[in-house]
């Protein structure tokens, strides 16, 4: 009979230390199911803000498009007007080749001028050089 009494007792702490375990190891599944649901969370809010932004850029970059469009198809009605203005090409020609003349009259007179107004200090120092005695 005592061995009996052994027996179920041994029987009744094998069951506990069971027990003890198997609430431990759910303690610790729930935990990471716990994570596993707020990461899910997490990422769904993430998916569904990136989602919206690329709703938003999308919408936005028809819009864009459309208005680029629009100024294409305007910009070819202007230049289908200019097609037919008489351009006289030679005097415009001639008329830049003035000005660049000019320019470049303008600018050969500055720099002769910066030339000379440089040049005239070193020629006198040479000068005085040449003339003291060593």
């Amino acid at each position: 009979m005592q061995d009996l009494v052994e027996d179920f007792k041994k029987k009744y702490e094998d069951e506990i230390n069971k027990r003890t375990s198997a609430e431990n190891d759910f303690v610790t599944i729930k935990k990471d199911v716990d994570s596993c649901y707020m990461d899910k969370t997490e990422l769904q809010a993430k998916m569904e803000m990136l989602t919206q932004e690329v709703d938003f850029l999308r919408t936005l970059y028809d819009t864009e498009l459309s208005q680029l469009q629009q100024n294409v198809t305007d910009t070819n009605v202007i230049l289908s007007m200019d097609n037919n203005r008489n351009l006289d090409l030679d005097s415009i020609i001639a008329e830049v080749q003035s000005q660049y003349e000019i320019i470049a009259h303008k600018s050969k007179a500055e720099s002769e001028e910066l030339y000379h107004s440089k040049a005239t200090p070193f020629s006198l120092i040479s000068m005085k050089n040449s003339r003291s005695p060593l």
